[in-house]
């Protein structure tokens, strides 16, 4: 039987919606105070949501401690815990007991009955040093050097009301406390998750951090990462593709010592924005990934600002996955690294990209579809023949305009599919461009393009690559001689080709497929100047 919840509605959460609107309610009281946008009030909410859920796993650590007879060790000590500072009290219950008995609550109740602005300074200048020089300790331990790093720019709250700032922590104590009904769980790493999109929103700064999760799911599911293989994202932002690989492994059915391992060896990321790092820690920390192995600093220059996280890290991995940024560009610096030197970051990461990934490592990424038709610039035509000499490009797949948009960016983009030490022989081409209909498919902020939009895909790329029904009205394979050649016939292509007379005008149909395939013909011809 559901129960009803106790985050101040008395609405039962029994949706991913219903959650982010509670989550919603939360950023309201932010925004009310100093944090009027998600590049405010997305970081000052994580913290929160991290120690909240930090103290939920400690009780639970404890609780299972002591029932063996051991002594338990916290990660942090009172009264820097959520549960002293930070949860509700018992007004009925004095002082003097509460802080004796160290009942939930008793510094917040003890700083209550200070002067007004005692808990703001608490939260300030004692609870925010000490997390930060926690990972310094002799002895710190994984944990604590996360947390360490979670908080090294943090030097205060954002909110100058003590009143906000309480009713905020009130919300996140209760949402985590939520009862849900049998049938739908929503923890609070969901309710985490509600948050990120808003990254993307107009007027934010933060959506190029922010991949939308359907395209992760669909880049995850294509290349299917197996437990026990490193996985890793050279710009990983809030960490969106290390969570979606975690969660796919975890449901292989791993074996106690492989989930161990998935939680602290598996899963590797770089990110050289400040403000992301934090996100992405806590991100990973509320997904229950113990140990985020997360280097911080630029991933092109080599320039390190905190790499304890990253020690042990393999020098190539079975997997990359992952979204360059578009556009960004680099000094001379980051290109020293490089064999081919360019100023434009997406060239630069796509050779790190290949150098990372290890002998048979599959990569899945976005990239910016100018990458394909760019052949003025001699970085461009040696990368490209960079990338289809030592991997093989076995699909490459046709976003629509706008996929982008709700992260601030209206760039046209691909997605591509290789495996490292396998030249390509040819490229299977999958336009999404389309709607089932052949009509323009129109993305924009309230009509996103979903993982279900992508099930023909799906269907398809099941089959063995030597089938004919992968080839479709959007869906064709281009041979690598074709290519070189360019002698890639569409008549000859559409021959042999299904008659789809049934669902439109052959010759429309032909029309619209022929404008679609001169585009990749050029693009995939350009790949190899």
């Amino acid at each position: 039987m559901a129960k009803k919840n106790n985050n101040g509605n008395g609405k039962v959460i029994n949706s991913q919606a219903a959650m982010t609107k509670a989550v919603k309610s939360i950023c309201d009281i932010l925004r009310r105070d100093k944090a009027k946008g998600a590049r405010l009030y997305v970081p000052e909410l994580t913290w929160m949501f991290f120690l909240r859920y930090l103290d939920i796993m400690e009780e639970k650590e404890e609780q299972k401690t002591k029932a063996l007879g051991k002594k338990f060790e916290g990660t942090l000590v009172s009264p820097y815990r959520w549960r002293d500072w930070g949860a509700p009290y018992d007004f009925k219950i004095s002082l003097k007991e509460a802080v004796s008995k160290k009942l939930q609550g008793w510094k917040r109740k003890e700083l209550s009955e200070k002067s007004l602005g005692s808990y703001l300074s608490f939260v300030n200048d004692k609870l925010f040093p000490y997390l930060k020089e926690l990972g310094e300790k002799p002895g710190a331990s994984n944990k604590q050097k996360v947390i360490s790093e979670i908080f090294r720019n943090k030097e205060k709250t954002i909110l100058a009301s003590e009143t906000n700032l309480q009713n905020a922590l009130d919300k996140i104590h209760a949402l985590a406390e939520t009862t849900i009904s049998e049938q739908h769980i929503f923890p609070i790493s969901q309710a985490f998750e509600g948050l990120l999109p808003s990254l993307g929103e107009k007027k934010n700064d933060g959506g190029q951090f922010f991949t939308p999760r359907e395209i992760i799911r669909v880049i995850v599911n294509a290349i299917k990462p197996e437990v026990g293989r490193t996985v890793y994202d050279p710009c990983c932002g809030t960490g969106g593709f290390l969570i979606e690989a975690y969660k796919y492994m975890m449901k292989q059915n791993p074996t106690p010592t492989q989930i161990e391992e998935l939680k602290t060896e598996i899963l590797w990321g770089r990110e050289d924005a400040g403000e992301a790092i934090p996100i992405c820690l806590a991100n990973m920390v509320l997904h229950e990934v113990d140990l985020p192995r997360i280097w911080h600093g630029n991933t092109l220059t080599g320039n390190v600002t905190y790499g304890d996280l990253f020690e042990g890290a393999p020098n190539q991995f079975d997997y990359v996955l992952t979204n360059p940024p578009f556009g960004s560009k680099e000094g001379k610096d980051a290109q020293a690294q490089f064999a081919y030197k360019s100023g434009k970051a997406q060239i630069l990461f796509l050779q790190h990209i290949i150098d990372s990934l290890a002998d048979g490592g599959t990569c899945g990424m976005v990239i910016d579809e100018g990458v394909m038709f760019h052949t003025k610039t001699a970085a461009y035509q040696q990368t490209k023949r960079k990338l289809l000499s030592e991997c093989n490009l076995w699909c490459v797949i046709s976003l629509p305009q706008g996929v982008f948009v709700n992260a601030g960016a209206g760039v046209k983009t691909d997605l591509f599919f290789f495996t490292k030490d396998q030249q390509t022989e040819r490229v299977w081409y999958y336009d999404m461009t389309l709607t089932d209909d052949f009509k323009p498919r129109k993305v924009n902020k309230g009509n996103p393009l979903t993982y279900s939009d992508f099930h023909d895909f799906f269907e398809r790329l099941a089959l063995n690559p030597n089938n004919p029904k992968r080839i479709s009205e959007r869906s064709w394979y281009v041979s690598i001689d074709e290519i070189k050649e360019k002698k890639f016939d569409l008549k000859a292509t559409n021959e042999n080709a299904p008659d789809f007379s049934d669902k439109r005008n052959t010759a429309e149909l032909i029309a619209i497929i022929s404008d679609t395939q001169k585009q990749i013909e050029e693009g995939l011809r350009n790949l190899q100047k």
